[in-house]
C-alpha cells in the first residue's frame, strides 16, 4: 500500500532521492499518476508554499522542494499524457521589458506546474508585442508578468496597454507580482490580479478561471 503522506513530505523535506523513490514505487504498484499527483506531490508543494508564506520556509528551502516536486512530475507526465488529464489551465508567464530577474518567476513557474497548470515561460526583458504575439498565438487562460525592478513598472503598464490596442485584453487574464508592485496599484492599473508571493499567484490565478 502506497502511502501519500510520506510523498509529500518527501517534497516538504526536499529529498528528491526519496521522493523520485516513492513515486517510481506508487507507479510500479498500478497507482494512478493522478492519484499520484493529487494525492502525494500537489499537498507538499502547498504546505511548502505555506511555510514560506509564514516565514518559516526561506528560498533554498522553497527552491529544493520545487525542484523534488519538478523531478518527481516529470517521472509522471508520460503517464498523464495517456490519461488525457486536461491541465488545470494554461498559463503564459514573463519578465517585462527592461527587467532580467528571473528568480521570482521561476518559482511561480514552479509552484504553477506543481499544481497542474501547463505553464509557458517566454523568459525575461519582454517587450510589450512578445506578450502579445504569445497571446494571439496561444491559447492561454492567463498571463503573469513579473517586474522586480520599480523603473521597469512602466513596462509592465505598456504590456497590458499593448494587450487592449491589439483587441487581446479580453481574451486573458493579466496578472502581476513583484517586489515593487502593490495590490493597490495593480488594482489601480487595471490588472486582473496581484500576487505578493508563488504561493498567492497560484491562489489568484485559481480564483480567476473558477
Amino acid at each position: 500500500m502506497v502511502d501519500f503522506n510520506k510523498i509529500t513530505e518527501g517534497v516538504i523535506q526536499g529529498d528528491s532521492t526519496v521522493t523520485l523513490a516513492l513515486v517510481r514505487a506508487a507507479l510500479d504498484s498500478s497507482i494512478p499518476a493522478k492519484d499520484i499527483l493529487e494525492k502525494g506531490l500537489i499537498p507538499g508543494i502547498k504546505k511548502v508554499g505555506d511555510l514560506f508564506g509564514a516565514g518559516e520556509y526561506f528560498l533554498p528551502e522553497l527552491l529544493v522542494s520545487g525542484e523534488a516536486m519538478l523531478d518527481a512530475v516529470k517521472i509522471l507526465e508520460p503517464e498523464l499524457a495517456k490519461g488525457d488529464i486536461p491541465p488545470k489551465g494554461k498559463f503564459l508567464i514573463g519578465t517585462v521589458q527592461g527587467d532580467v530577474h528571473d528568480i521570482g518567476k521561476n518559482i511561480v513557474v514552479m509552484m504553477l506546474k506543481g499544481n497542474g497548470w501547463k505553464v509557458t515561460d517566454l523568459g525575461v526583458d519582454l517587450s510589450p508585442e512578445a506578450f502579445c504575439s504569445a497571446v494571439k498565438e496561444g491559447d492561454y487562460d492567463i498571463v503573469g508578468l513579473s517586474a522586480l525592478l520599480t523603473m521597469t513598472m512602466p513596462s509592465a503598464v505598456q504590456t497590458l496597454e499593448a494587450l487592449k490596442v491589439a483587441g487581446l485584453r479580453d481574451k486573458v487574464k493579466v496578472v502581476i507580482g513583484g517586489a515593487p508592485v502593490t495590490k493597490e496599484w495593480a488594482d489601480e492599473i487595471g490588472f486582473d490580479g496581484f500576487a505578493s508571493d508563488a504561493n498567492e499567484a497560484v491562489r489568484i490565478s485559481e480564483a480567476l478561471i473558477t
